[in-house]
């Protein structure tokens, strides 16, 4: 028991800059996350396969500056719902917001599975009502 109470004693500065950084997410995502949502447009789930964008053929080197931006705030968003899972927060749906902005393959599909759950479309149209946004159809 001692041996324990050394270890976390010996690093005690780590578990500060862990609750410094759950906090940190806590926030982050509460203020980023009804924007995230409202941003998605109210048809994005009805076609069975996305459409490619204008953006790949006209400015490629502007869609790959977007498309690492947009990648990595999807990596930290979930992570950060990992986390909040475990921490204060809303984990599944931060989760859902990352994926949404992560390029992979399989993504549509995914994405059409996880918002087709009750719980999380209604979830999700209750925050597009909030920023008085029509609900996902």
């Amino acid at each position: 028991m001692t041996a324990m109470l050394d270890a976390l004693a010996e690093h005690q500065y780590l578990l500060v800059w862990m609750g410094i950084g759950s906090a940190f997410v806590f926030v982050i995502s509460l203020l980023s996350l009804p924007w995230l949502v409202a941003q998605i447009p109210d048809d994005y789930f009805v076609p069975k396969k996305r459409q490619p964008t204008q953006w790949k053929t006209e400015r490629p080197l502007v869609r790959l500056i977007i498309l690492l931006g947009k990648n990595w705030l999807g990596y930290v968003l979930l992570m950060g719902g990992i986390l909040m899972l475990f921490l204060p927060g809303q984990g599944v749906l931060t989760m859902l917001t990352g994926l949404l902005l992560i390029d992979y393959p399989g993504k549509f599909r995914l994405e059409r599975k996880i918002v087709s759950t009750p719980a999380i479309l209604k979830s999700l149209n209750w925050l597009r009502a909030k920023a008085n946004k029509p609900p996902l159809i």
